[in-house]
């Protein structure tokens, strides 16, 4: 399996927008202001949407998309991205940009987030725009709260509202399956449904954070995740958790949400296995069934190669998207 590259040719740039799993996911309580601080590992994997991206003369953002039930307005987060960094940086163009969609929507993939910070890179890009990564991580942070993620790949730890990310060091290559069951859920309502503790609470019982230190994935991952929504989420739809339960009973060492769902990936021992599982699996009605890998952050940082030559910052280094 490929994951997607980088092309540049004449006035045209296409980028690969991966998605994400998350390898642990805590909710550690509630804020004053009702939003919920988190403690995360993200993960990019080679499951991904294409954007193609052309200028337009006028400030125009013109977005096609290839799947029908995805608007195409102002109200998508690759429209949003794309004004976000014309009005920050003060840019008289425009652009066209054509959204391959195959990451499934509103299924824990982190599919529109990633659309977006790939377009906050591709347009900064294309645009020739002097701007670092601190630039558009604060552009990201706007937009969603796993959009700063997507500029860094990898394996990551996410903090506060998954906004503050941190690289660590990579996981381990894995064969993986994911699968997107037919329903949809509502984060609102997985975290409404989880009764997360108030922060601000005297005695209440938070979850304490998870030194980073202490995020080893040398070994199993199986040793290291966990999802706080798996058992509100699974409350909810149990169709959800019976992919999960697909996904161990079809060989996979390790199976669990993502996010807040509605998709569940399974880890296993090589692509034979996952191969195998996933053909499986695909006779379930209604479920999308996916074969993909772990993507490291070396990997990441190429794919966006030609972006990060221009994007680096003044000192270089840390600065480049994918570091």
């Amino acid at each position: 399996m490929s994951a997607g590259r980088l092309l540049v040719s004449d006035a045209k740039l296409q980028l690969p927008a991966y998605a994400k799993i998350n390898l642990l996911l805590r909710v550690l309580g509630r804020r004053d202001d009702g939003y919920h601080e988190i403690e995360t590992v993200f993960q990019t994997v080679s499951l991904h949407d294409t954007l193609a991206y052309e200028p337009l003369e006028d400030r125009r953002i013109e977005l096609t998309c290839s799947d029908p039930d995805i608007p195409a307005d102002e109200t998508n987060l690759v429209h949003r991205a794309a004004v976000a960094l014309r009005d920050s940086c003060g840019v008289e163009a425009g652009a066209r940009v054509t959204l391959e969609k195959r990451i499934p929507s509103q299924a824990g993939l982190g599919g529109g987030s990633s659309d977006a910070a790939a377009t906050l890179c591709g347009l900064a890009s294309l645009w020739n725009l002097s701007v670092g990564k601190a630039e558009l991580v604060r552009l990201a942070a706007r937009l969603g709260a796993d959009v700063p993620f997507f500029l860094t790949g990898g394996t990551a730890l996410g903090t506060g509202l998954g906004t503050d990310v941190r690289p660590l060091v990579d996981a381990p290559a894995r064969a993986l399956v994911v699968v997107t069951p037919g329903v949809k859920v509502s984060t609102a309502e997985a975290y409404k449904l989880l009764n997360a503790p108030a922060l601000t609470k005297e005695g209440a019982d938070v979850n304490l954070p998870i030194s980073r230190a202490g995020l080893d994935f040398s070994g199993s991952l199986r040793a290291v995740m966990r999802n706080d929504f798996e058992a509100s989420v699974f409350g909810l739809e149990p169709e959800i958790e019976r992919a999960r339960d697909a996904l161990r009973s079809s060989g996979a060492e390790a199976a669990m949400l993502s996010g807040s769902g509605s998709s569940v990936f399974g880890v296993f021992e090589n692509p034979g296995a996952a191969h195998a599982a996933a053909r499986a699996l695909a006779a379930e009605r209604g479920w999308q069934v996916f074969e993909c890998r772990t993507v490291g952050r070396a990997e990441y940082a190429e794919s966006r190669r030609a972006c990060a030559a221009r994007l680096r910052g003044r000192d270089g280094g840390e600065d480049e998207i994918g570091a």
